[in-house]
């Protein structure tokens, strides 16, 4: 985990609701969503068209289960360019997103014997319910400022780990390059394996982006992407680069799940990288989310000053630690629902308490147009000035030996 604060200086627009709002309005500050507003329907759309106006009809039959040659090629290019993975078009496998690489890797780890992956704390709950779904249960390893500890890493015995280590979701910190080695290291010395997701590893606002941990040991790590931040998660597309040794093994599971995805689809995506089009959706969307971020911190600075923020450099969510008096990241949830605002405490991802006894709550802001978040910030605020209302007049009434108001 890791702390501190940041200074906010965007100009923050009125967060007085629309007309014809109600409470029954949803708004939703929640994690992991981007704009689909700005998928790029008409790049798209011309991918689309070539890809019919050239598609031989045999290219229509059952796709090859591991992905069009096409799209292999495209994604390994762009991965060695964006991310610095080491691939071939070979060892790459097409999924439909991560949860189908994730679900492939747990299959076959288990066929291996393997019974136990390790993942991060706090971290997304999706893993250890993947995981389960393929028979393997899960072990919670703590993170510090650096990365996960490796002590209790190798005291539990485990020989897999699913991290996030370019923007570790949710606390957004990325490892630092000792801790990398040393996973690395732990890696090597009990033959065992680093399940990378690099779930939203293009949106990095300030500074170059972390590469790839997959870059630094192909042998002892499993790297897997998607277009699910980048294009829109409806997509199902993305793609898991494995160690040779277990590629086939991938293939069998994929070709006995599914047959492999939908060719049209795949040609499309192959086309769309190929023309530079999936680049210039990025800079789009780099520009767009960046704008979002700021006016976000410049709102949680005026609305409610003595929050403090981290994990703003990277990704489409920050982490906000509520001032003093706030209350619980639960209970503040739960009053915000009330008034048609979504919100979700750390709590939700982690096995601990947030660090500091304030509340922490995680900040999703990639799908609201800056006059949304602005609105959602005061809402917030709203929800935190009532709390601590009661708060206040319960210990009154305490005080003056009344029963608490409820």
């Amino acid at each position: 985990w890791v702390g501190g604060a940041v200074a906010a200086s965007a100009a923050v627009p009125s967060p007085a609701p629309r007309g014809g709002a109600t409470p029954h309005t949803r708004l939703s500050l929640l994690p992991g969503i981007p704009d689909l507003s700005l998928f790029p329907r008409s790049a798209w759309s011309a991918a689309q068209r070539g890809v019919l106006a050239e598609l031989p009809h045999a290219s229509l039959g059952y796709p090859d289960p591991r992905g069009l040659p096409r799209l292999r090629t495209a994604v390994a290019q762009l991965l060695v360019r964006r991310r610095g993975v080491v691939v071939s078009p070979e060892q790459v496998v097409i999924c439909s997103g991560v949860s189908q690489a994730m679900t492939l890797l747990g299959l076959v780890l288990y066929a291996r014997g393997e019974r136990t992956v390790a993942a991060e704390d706090p971290g997304s709950p999706e893993h250890a319910e993947l995981f389960a779904h393929s028979g393997m249960r899960t072990v919670r390893i703590p993170l510090d400022a650096q990365g996960p500890d490796l002590a209790l890493l190798r005291e539990h015995g485990v020989r897999t780990l699913v991290a996030t280590p370019s923007h570790q979701f949710p606390s957004g910190i990325a490892y630092s390059a000792r801790r990398r080695a040393q996973l690395l290291d732990w890696a090597r010395s009990v033959d065992g394996l680093v399940i990378e997701d690099d779930y939203d590893g293009d949106f990095r606002y300030d500074r170059a982006p972390v590469g790839a941990l997959q870059g630094l040991d192909p042998d002892h790590v499993a790297y897997t992407g998607s277009v699910s931040k980048s294009l829109a998660p409806g997509m199902r597309l993305g793609w898991v680069v494995v160690p040779e040794g277990l590629t086939e093994a991938i293939v069998a599971r994929k070709r006995l799940m599914d047959l492999g995805n939908p060719a049209l689809d795949q040609e499309t995506l192959a086309r769309f990288i190929e023309r530079g089009d999936y680049d210039r959706h990025l800079r789009r969307c780099l520009r767009t989310y960046r704008e979002r971020r700021n006016v976000l911190l410049a709102a949680l600075a005026r609305w409610l000053p003595g929050t403090d923020v981290t994990g703003i450099a990277a990704g489409l969510h920050v982490i906000a630690a509520l001032p003093p008096g706030a209350g619980a990241g639960p209970a503040l949830a739960e009053r915000a629902a009330e008034l048609g605002l979504s919100i979700r405490p750390l709590e939700a991802y982690s096995s601990a308490p947030p660090p500091g006894g304030r509340a922490h709550l995680v900040i999703g802001y990639a799908h609201l147009a800056p006059e949304r978040i602005a609105e959602a910030v005061g809402l917030l605020a709203q929800v935190v000035r009532n709390a601590q209302l009661l708060r206040n007049d319960q210990a009154d009434r305490g005080d003056q030996g009344l029963p608490a108001a409820r």
